[in-house]
């Protein structure tokens, strides 16, 4: 764990520079660390994959004195520990391909792939969500098959569905709004995983885990319906599980 100042108001926390379930964990124990203290001068804490980014009060208290009284350079943050408190797996029904996924071709092809390899390696993983950003709701997820990387569009798209599920170089993830975006999508998912009128409004957090499971049209078709009636039992079709 490494520490530079980039302002006079704050600081960056490195880890180790990779990106991987281990570097998370011991991203989140700092976070958890850092605002269970409730200094009267740190102002906000912002983790990423593997940094955090702390805003602090440069009037009243220095960065050198900060870090003393935080005794960073004393804490044992890499044990095992980290693994504490209880994971979630968020299992989202996805429709491959067609008009829902105009890009699986794409993948395939890259790839040297049929279409129903795609789906199966797409399926099998479980998807660690690092962190929530760009938009509301939208997940930057670890965990994907080195046999399905593909890159970006050269040309992203103006639009993009809410619901649609992606690969962009070594990661998925999935649009929780319309949007421009630039990921090749493969196909997409009925569920409302962000609803500014529901609670939770997101149905995911740093620290869970998605799988995406296959459906057919007909499927989708009913459960969109249902969402869109704001009458969707999500404990059938979402089916979130804790998990240790």
């Amino acid at each position: 764990m490494n520490f530079r100042q980039i302002s006079e108001q704050s600081f960056m926390i490195y880890f180790k520079s990779e990106i991987s379930e281990d570097v998370f964990e011991n991203v989140n124990f700092v976070v958890d660390y850092l605002r269970s203290k409730n200094h009267p001068y740190i102002q906000e804490v912002v983790p990423s994959y593997r940094a955090i980014l702390v805003y602090f009060d440069g009037i009243r208290i220095t960065f050198e004195t900060l870090i003393e009284e935080l005794k960073l350079n004393q804490l044992d943050y890499n044990h095992e520990h980290n693994a504490q408190g209880q994971r979630r797996i968020i299992n989202l029904p996805v429709l491959y391909g067609g008009k829902w996924g105009p890009d699986i071709d794409v993948v395939a092809a890259h790839n040297q792939l049929s279409i129903e390899q795609v789906i199966q390696y797409h399926t099998e993983a479980f998807y660690l969500v690092y962190m929530i950003g760009f938009m509301p709701g939208f997940p930057f997820l670890g965990g994907l098959n080195k046999k399905l990387h593909t890159p970006r569009k050269e040309e992203p798209r103006i639009k993009i569905k809410a619901g649609s599920v992606g690969i962009a170089n070594n990661q998925t993830g999935l649009y929780p709004s319309d949007s421009p975006g630039g990921w090749q999508i493969i196909g997409r998912t009925p569920i409302d995983v962000f609803n500014p009128h529901r609670d939770p409004k997101i149905l995911y957090k740093p620290g869970d885990k998605i799988k995406f499971y296959s459906i057919n049209e007909e499927k989708f078709l009913h459960v969109q319906k249902y969402v869109q009636k704001n009458q969707l039992d999500y404990d059938e079709w979402v089916m979130i599980e804790d998990v240790d």
